[in-house]
């Protein structure tokens, strides 16, 4: 896998759309459909997921996650396809309106899922990704980081495919996080998921604040105050 390939040049910001669009990224169990609830709610943004944030995602999810196995390939198009969809349909449409989006998973799942979880390799899996999007990626990814004993405890009532893989599974998934994120500081932010959800939120807020600022998301945040006077 190419750890260190550059990323996309974003369609969003050679096209000089104003609006954000965020994505939660992380393992089972990471929080990642609390925070991205609670961080539509403070910016006034739409919220949504993948795989499932349409009506063709809601089918391709309910095959991949709670149908029977598949192989890796089937499984990565298929996934890719709820993308395209997403991107085409609900995305593009908000942002262009000039609306915020925050989304429960993006390219970034599914470069450490397909990439790594899979053993696709990074450069395959940003190869079908970006057919995918054509260029659209989020402005930032929020990487909820919780210890693996963290995120086992939450995942004992284990009901998807995903989350009944193996455990050299999300390793390898937790690695391919991992080496995103150091790979694009600009854009990735790995945040503390463990603690009450109202204190991830705040972490989560100080990470957005500086990509509103223009600064990298990987660095100390400022106030998260200055993102809530931003969004009213």
């Amino acid at each position: 896998m190419n750890e260190q390939e550059a990323p996309v040049v974003n369609e969003q910001r050679t096209a000089g759309w104003r609006a954000l669009f965020v994505a939660l990224e992380g393992g089972e169990a990471a929080g990642k459909s609390t925070q991205a609830a609670m961080l539509a709610e403070t910016l006034g943004a739409v919220l949504t997921r993948e795989p499932g944030g349409t009506a063709l995602g809601r089918a391709i999810r309910a095959l991949v996650l709670d149908g029977g196995d598949c192989d890796v390939r089937t499984e990565a198009l298929l996934m890719a396809a709820d993308r395209a969809e997403h991107l085409a349909t609900v995305v593009r449409p908000a942002l262009r309106d000039g609306r915020d989006v925050v989304t429960d998973r993006s390219s970034g799942s599914f470069w450490a899922y397909q990439g790594w979880g899979r053993s696709l390799g990074l450069d395959i899996a940003r190869e079908i990704d970006r057919f995918a999007t054509q260029g659209l990626e989020p402005d930032v990814f929020v990487l909820l980081d919780a210890s693996a004993s963290v995120r086992r405890a939450r995942r004992e009532a284990a009901s998807d495919r995903m989350e009944r893989e193996s455990v050299e599974f999300h390793e390898r998934v937790a690695e391919g996080f991992r080496c995103l994120a150091a790979a694009d500081p600009a854009r990735w932010c790995v945040v503390d998921g463990t603690g009450a959800a109202a204190e991830v939120h705040t972490r989560v807020l100080a990470a957005v604040a500086r990509v509103r600022s223009g600064e990298p998301a990987a660095e100390p945040a400022p106030d998260p105050d200055d993102l809530r006077r931003h969004a009213d």
